[in-house]
């Protein structure tokens, strides 16, 4: 038995370093997040970035999709029967699986443009 707790304990405390590194990447991945949308937001980029989304989603097509697929939930539940929260978390999932791959990937590359510029980050 004296052969067995030693590696039991040993299991325990790699788990404990292993747990302490994912909260400290955790943590300083939300860190780099929130730096990294005060920047966007300061030099007036998230909302040219918005822009730029919004732009590219009506020329896809997205917003009528989207419409189409509300007025569809809407009929199927009634009016009366759905809430505005219930809907948006309804078409939440459904939202971000037609934005296209191309979009996506345009996003993309305009933030890795901005951070390249921004190398502080």
């Amino acid at each position: 038995m004296n052969e067995i707790s030693p590696n039991i304990t040993e299991s325990k405390n790699n788990w404990d370093i292993i747990s302490n590194l994912i909260t400290k990447m955790a943590d300083r991945n939300a860190q780099i997040r929130a730096s990294l949308n005060a920047k966007l937001i300061e030099s007036g980029e998230r909302e040219r970035m918005k822009q730029l989304l919004r732009q590219r989603l009506m020329e896809y097509g997205w917003r009528d999709q989207m419409k189409a697929y509300c007025k569809d939930i809407v009929k199927q539940k009634g009016l009366e029967n759905i809430t505005v929260d219930e809907l948006v978390q309804e078409i939440t999932p459904k939202g971000r699986t037609l934005v296209p791959d191309s979009i996506k990937k345009e996003m993309l590359t305009v933030l890795r443009q901005y951070l390249s510029k921004h190398e502080e980050l």
